[in-house]
């Protein structure tokens, strides 16, 4: 990835309207901010989330707080608790969120 173009600048999470997510169960809130072709979300999920899609785009994630449960396609499942994060490519291994107890996220796409 290669930041250009971009001044400093801080943003105000709180002053980012929220965009509801609906998944299988529960749901997703998005605050977004994109700055050029990157998008950064922090991204809170209700407690008994599990997503409606497999997902082939990159992110890296970093979990703020509660456990995030991350499925890959192939079977595997790995574990996000505060402070772990996990790093995927696009098109790399399609994934999909669920968690019992909700999770905070910080994400870049």
């Amino acid at each position: 990835m290669n930041i250009e173009n971009l001044p400093f600048g801080i943003t105000h999470w709180n002053d980012i309207e929220p965009d509801i997510h609906p998944g299988e169960q529960g749901s997703a809130t998005w605050r977004t901010a994109q700055f050029n072709d990157i998008r950064v979300r922090i991204v809170d999920y209700s407690p008994g989330y599990l997503a409606d899609h497999w997902c082939v785009k990159g992110h890296i994630l970093f979990c703020l707080e509660g456990e995030l449960q991350t499925e890959l396609e192939d079977g595997r499942t790995f574990v996000l608790t505060p402070g772990t994060s996990y790093q995927v490519a696009d098109n790399a291994e399609a994934h999909r969120s669920s968690t019992a107890t909700g999770a905070k996220l910080f994400i870049v796409d």
